[in-house]
Order: structure tokens, then C-alpha cells, then sequence
């Protein structure tokens, strides 16, 4: 892993340039995958966000996450169909690049696969203890995002981003730009971003909820 300088800017952040090519991979427990995590929001066992790429090699059940809401993207592949069954029995189809599930990690999901192993970008959020938002960036732009965590994850081309007028950080695809405030005040955990190249950026902005 390495790290981009830290900038100090009006809403002063911390970046962190996590190459995808320095992730490190596992394999599932039934053996139908790999995990290679991004970034962790507190630990293994009681996360309150995580964020990963996965390689499904085969079709089966997903692992139940309770309290969980859970965000997956499809990468590289050919695709795979998500069956929901139980009281909100419900399908998701993924079948080209970006494409987008929303579903609870509780939920009893199997999935299959519609022509070969995929890759696909996952996101957990726990609901009691965190809240995201999450959008798909295809276009050169500046924006405003706000909370305590960012991330940018370069699914596919190259970017140039720019965090509160900073120097700018190089994107390859798999890479990801993770930018945390410093600050905890609310009024500081705006932070501007600029982006430019022929990219798409998985946007995640993430902020702990306040018992």
C-alpha cells in the first residue's frame, strides 16, 4: 500500500492511495471465491463499513450478514443472477459492467452465474452504526461530498483527482483513493473533489451515526 502526502486545505483531509495491485487476497470458506479487501471501517469481526472486490469462481449461497446493508457491482464478467428468497423473494441480474444490487445482508441470497467466473466490487455497511451514500461517477466532474470517509474506487480506465484544490492523485483501475476529514467538526467534513480522465469512479461517502 502506499500513501499519497497528506494536504492541508481549509477542511483539512488525510489521503491514502490504495493500489489494487497491493491487495491482498483470501479465499472464501467454501472455497467458491476470493476476497481481496480495500478498506475497513473498525475490525474484522464487528465492521461498522467494509468495502472489497470479489472473484466468483462458482455459483452458490452468500455468506448472511445481519443488520447489513450490502451494495455489490458487477466489475468484469459475464454476469451472475442474485435469487432473494423468503418473505421478499426478489431477483437482481447483473449482466454487463456497473451494473448495480442493492439487497440486506440477512437476506438468504444464492447466486448464479450466467457464463463464467465475475468480478464485483462489494459494499457493508452496518445499519445501527453507519450510514453511505454510494454513486457511480462516469464523467469528469467536481463535487461535493460529505462525511468522514471517502472513497474512490477506479473501476475501470485512469483519473486524475483532485481533493480540496490538493495536488492531484493518479487513478488506475483497481486503485482506490480513500480521503478521511481530520477535522470532527460537522461544518468541516465537506470535501471538494475534481476529477478528470476517462474513468468511472465508485463514489462512497461514509459517516458514523450518533447514538
Amino acid at each position: 500500500m502506499s500513501h499519497a502526502s497528506p494536504t492541508q486545505t481549509e477542511s483539512a483531509v488525510r489521503l491514502t492511495l490504495l493500489r489494487g495491485a497491493d491487495l491482498v487476497a483470501s479465499t472464501w470458506k467454501n472455497g467458491g471465491g476470493i476476497t481481496r479487501e480495500i478498506a475497513l471501517g473498525g475490525s474484522a469481526e464487528a465492521f461498522a463499513w467494509r468495502v472489497s472486490v470479489a472473484d466468483v469462481a462458482q455459483a452458490g449461497p452468500f455468506s448472511r450478514f445481519e443488520g447489513v446493508a450490502r451494495t455489490l457491482v458487477l466489475l468484469d464478467g459475464a454476469g451472475m443472477v442474485l435469487d432473494e428468497t423468503g418473505a421478499a423473494a426478489r431477483m437482481h441480474t447483473l449482466v454487463k459492467p456497473l451494473d448495480v444490487a442493492h439487497f440486506d445482508g440477512e437476506a438468504p441470497i444464492s447466486a448464479r452465474l450466467i457464463d463464467g467466473p465475475t468480478r464485483d466490487f462489494n459494499l457493508m455497511v452496518r445499519r445501527d452504526v453507519a450510514r453511505a451514500t454510494f454513486e457511480i461517477w462516469r464523467e469528469p466532474t467536481t463535487r461535493d461530498m460529505q462525511g468522514e470517509t471517502a472513497l474512490l474506487y477506479c473501476a475501470n480506465g485512469t483519473a486524475s483527482v483532485r481533493v480540496n484544490g490538493g495536488e492531484p492523485v493518479a487513478l488506475a483501475a483497481g486503485d482506490t483513493l480513500r480521503i478521511d476529514t481530520t477535522d470532527t467538526t460537522d461544518t468541516a467534513r465537506s470535501m471538494r473533489i475534481e476529477t478528470q480522465g476517462e474513468a468511472a469512479l465508485l463514489a462512497i461517502a461514509l459517516e458514523s451515526i450518533k447514538p
